[in-house]
């Protein structure tokens, strides 16, 4: 029987995997749309009137529109990231401003949208870029894969204490958790530094960054696995990687992901921390206070389960361990 459930386990839970994998994945991607973007619009009343107009009948939900009265202070909304383009009206031409740093999706989306709608009407619109990404990471690639590596191999670090020290108690946890975020915080960006070179003033912000996402992680991971066992690293598996990586919508956002993935991606890891990166390195830190805050609830969570998880095991008899499924 134990030879039987040797060969059954691991095959169910690979497949339990491929299926949750394929399933979070094809259900964000199949049809993805445009959500709620922010763009700033600039110029005479009446025009800017016939362009809300137009977009919320033409493409209903896709661009959040904001006026301004003044060019100036839509170059303003764009540095604190209150939106990711200015369209400016009323001049010998259109004009679109655009926050590079902003993602490729949501630059990409109002470029083709704007372009297109003016195309039509004989225009042609001029286009600006500010906070653009750095030359050697041009679309935030680099900077994405941090936050995949630190997350897996954050929960990788955990993995393996649980292999090596099953019953390692909460300071030993604790220790694992801290010392791996910091290393975590200046190998990531270190690494990232130097394929994409020069990330700017903002590095040292973005390590700070990168180190409490890690101990956050890695807190909740110790938490799962101290009160589940091998469980727990296989929960973890699922809903702080995989479901969190999904729901982030990668490089791209989760502006163009279905409903259930964008009210997710805000309360996750993933999506919280690129965001915050981005602000620190190519916007002067604007942006970063509301990932922060989700960061410190993450890793509050953690304390709190590694915590419950030390004091059940204390109320275990002698010689029982974790679940170890």
């Amino acid at each position: 029987m134990e030879r039987i459930s040797a060969i059954v386990a691991p095959v169910v839970g690979g497949l339990v995997l491929l299926v949750a994998l394929l399933g979070l994945i094809g259900t964000a991607i199949r049809d993805p749309h445009p959500h709620d973007i922010p763009v700033g619009l600039v110029g005479p009343a009446p025009a800017v009137e016939q362009i809300s107009a137009a977009f919320g009948a033409n493409a209903p939900g896709a661009f959040q529109f904001t006026t301004y009265s003044s060019e100036t202070d839509a170059r303003a909304a764009l540095d604190s990231r209150v939106v990711d383009g200015v369209l400016v009206l009323g001049g010998p031409a259109p004009r679109l401003i655009l926050a590079g740093a902003a993602g490729d999706a949501s630059t990409g989306v109002i470029t083709a949208a704007f372009t297109n709608a003016f195309k039509a009407q004989g225009s042609s619109v001029e286009v600006e870029i500010v906070h653009p990404f750095t030359a050697g990471d041009a679309h935030g690639l680099i900077l994405f894969f941090v936050v995949v590596a630190v997350i897996v191999s954050t929960l990788v670090s955990q993995a393996l204490l649980f292999g090596i020290a099953r019953s390692a108690g909460f300071g030993a946890r604790l220790s694992v958790v801290l010392a791996f975020a910091v290393l975590a915080g200046f190998a990531a960006m270190g690494t990232a530094e130097w394929i994409a070179g020069d990330y700017g003033s903002g590095l040292w912000t973005a390590v700070g960054l990168v180190t409490l996402a890690a101990a956050a992680v890695g807190a909740v991971v110790a938490g799962l696995v101290r009160l589940l066992g091998a469980p727990g690293i296989a929960l973890a598996a699922l809903v702080v990687v995989l479901l969190d990586l999904v729901s982030s919508g990668g490089p791209v956002g989760s502006r163009l992901l279905p409903d259930f993935y964008r009210a997710l991606a805000p309360w996750m890891p993933a999506g919280p921390l690129y965001d915050a990166l981005r602000g620190a390195l190519y916007f002067d830190g604007a942006g970063v206070g509301g990932p922060l805050l989700v960061l410190f609830g993450w890793l509050a969570a953690g304390l709190v389960l590694m915590s419950l998880g030390e004091f059940l095991s204390a109320r275990r008899p002698r010689g029982t361990l974790a679940p170890a499924h």
